[in-house]
């Protein structure tokens, strides 16, 4: 962790942005991108046919995939697969990147621009935005899969550009957020570009944030003006689009919306292979809106169960994942009560954190207007009771996620209660202790929107809910739907015992439709060699992207051009 933290400070250096450019730029030389050419060799005069035939057809299902930030190399490496797959299946499909007509995307982030204010200024135009059409282009286009490229400035009007600007330039600060725009809500995907790019839950009152917000505020509008423009004009019958959320995809998803087209999101999933995949909606939200129907009759057998066991309990090493934030090598202790400081004879309660500025997204309000007003008002809480203690389990994603946190839980706590209670432990997202097993030696574990929550609700844990997470709603967790409700139930902790066997039962049953329905393993992938790079694909012949080779991608692939549901349940 101490490494980690190391490294971090030194990508932050402002003279490492063109070292990290000069490195990114060898890397898409040598191969960073699949050469679809070569990975399908004496096949790929098949594919070129099968490709040319679907332009030829006018009944072929028009699909846009809108990449759009093509130096984003997991959406880049699979969205190409999805292309292969649909047009090996008959599919006709476009490719939509940007141009470097968008004044802030998803790919800049603090880690790029340390300087915030060089960005606020000019932008990436300069530097990042010089390394992401041309390869995602040779990709897609000619040199690559054959398909039509779509370019973003190709679909903007003179008209179109102005009035972003406009927008832009004029939308008084605090208003931006909640801007609605022909419908759309842009102003929320500005913020959370915004909140990206600075790695932070909310702004501060400071010009270079505001001169970066508007930014994203008119990449935004530019964003829908452009997808819009180009759905009218070509009739797609889908739009895929990686997360759904962020600039430019949210809006990517509200033109399809907007124009009554289906719409795709798809995202990496934590098992090995795996992705996840939502119709019309990002799958933040989609997970939540999901019917309970889709699991909750679900009986598994012995041998499902422990399936799933194994895989839970092989979590806390994340052997089987390719995406992991909690430290292999965390100490797991039957004294764990003891080493965090906390008294053994006392009942302790565990509270999980999350990233702040993560998926920052308008939800229904609960009891909480955020997660740094539930951590503090609950450690107000626990500070007046003697009977019963709390410890706090920082994210490690802080400080081992993609982008780490700049505005760590740690610090806010440390503003509002600089001495902690005696009662109270705070547990720091390097610090090398098992989440599981401080959660194994609680009494109860409360949880704002992270997914453990699920996995220690089938383990048998209770959990209560304060905030968007996807256990609300399904009758395993405990809900907390307002700040009354929220300081009854820690009232009344510490419980009297686990959860019962028909929650448990129950929380088995979503979390086996979770990790292993709704993440769908595709056929070809494997973990990448390259640094920065989740995944590599390496298919063999054009037969194992056609239909009836592999199940899960037929899954997926009628879930794309037919609208059936993304739950695989195996061969």
């Amino acid at each position: 962790m101490i490494a980690m933290r190391l490294k971090q400070r030194l990508r932050e250096q402002p003279w490492m942005q063109s070292i990290r450019l000069v490195n990114l730029k060898r890397r898409q030389k040598n191969g960073l991108f699949p050469d679809w050419p070569a990975l399908l060799g004496a096949d790929w005069p098949r594919f070129e046919a099968l490709r040319d035939a679907t332009r030829n057809n006018s009944d072929a299902p028009r699909v846009l995939i809108a990449t759009s930030v093509g130096v984003h190399a997991a959406s880049s490496i699979f969205d190409s697969y999805l292309a292969a797959a649909l047009t090996a299946r008959g599919a006709h499909c476009d490719i939509a990147l940007c141009d470097a007509v968008l004044p802030a995307c998803l790919a800049a982030e603090y880690t790029w621009y340390p300087n915030a204010e060089q960005f606020a200024e000019h932008g990436s135009r300069a530097d990042l935005c010089t390394a992401c059409l041309t390869p995602a282009e040779k990709l897609f286009g000619k040199g690559g899969l054959g398909l039509t490229v779509q370019r973003y400035g190709a679909q903007l009007t003179a008209e179109d550009r102005v009035r972003a600007k406009t927008i832009a330039e004029t939308t008084p600060r605090e208003e931006i957020s909640a801007l609605i725009l022909d419908d759309v809500n842009v102003g929320e995907a500005a913020l959370s570009g915004a909140l990206r790019f600075f790695a932070r839950g909310e702004l501060d009152a400071d010009p270079v944030q505001e001169k970066v917000l508007r930014r994203y505020l008119e990449a935004a509008c530019l964003s829908l003006f452009a997808m819009r423009n180009l759905i009218a004009r070509e009739g797609y019958d889908v739009v895929i689009g990686h997360h759904g959320i962020y600039v430019p995809q949210a809006l990517v998803a509200e033109a399809a919306r907007a124009a009554s087209v289906r719409f795709v999101t798809w995202n990496p999933a934590y098992r090995s292979g795996c992705f996840i995949f939502s119709h019309d909606e990002t799958y933040h939200r989609s997970m939540l809106s999901e019917p309970v129907s889709n699991w909750e009759n679900l009986r598994l057998d012995e041998a499902t169960r422990e399936q799933l066991r194994r895989y839970l309990a092989d979590r806390e090493k994340g052997t089987q994942d390719w995406i992991a934030f909690h430290p292999a090598d965390a100490r797991w202790s039957d004294n764990i009560i003891r080493e965090i400081g906390l008294d053994p004879s006392k009942p302790v309660i565990a509270l999980l954190t999350s990233v702040v500025w993560d998926a920052q997204l308008h939800y229904r309000q609960r009891a909480f207007n955020d997660q740094v007003e539930w951590v503090l008002k609950t450690i107000a809480h626990f500070a007046k009771r003697d009977d019963v203690q709390l410890a706090i389990r920082i994210h490690p994603a802080e400080v081992t996620g993609s982008l780490p946190s700049r505005q760590p839980i740690t610090a806010e706590i440390e503003a509002d209660f600089p001495n902690l209670p005696s009662n109270i432990a705070l547990i720091k997202p390097e610090d090398e202790i098992s989440t599981y097993a401080l959660a194994a030696a609680a009494n109860a574990v409360i949880i704002y929107s992270t997914k453990t929550g699920i996995e220690l609700a089938a383990r048998g844990i209770p959990v209560i809910v304060a905030g968007e997470s996807w256990l609300r709603g399904k009758e395993i967790g405990f809900d907390c739907d307002d700040a009354d409700s929220y300081e009854r139930m820690i009232a009344a902790l510490p419980l009297d015992r686990r959860l019962d066997p028909a929650r448990t039962a129950r929380a088995e049953a979503y979390a086996h439709h979770f990790f292993f329905r709704r993440m769908i393993e595709m056929p070809g992938f494997r973990p990448s060699r390259t640094q920065g790079v989740p995944y590599e694909v390496d298919p063999r012949r054009l037969e194992d992207l056609t239909e009836g080779a592999h199940p899960s991608l037929d899954c997926v692939c009628r879930g794309i051009l037919e609208g059936t549901p993304f739950v695989f349940d195996g061969p």
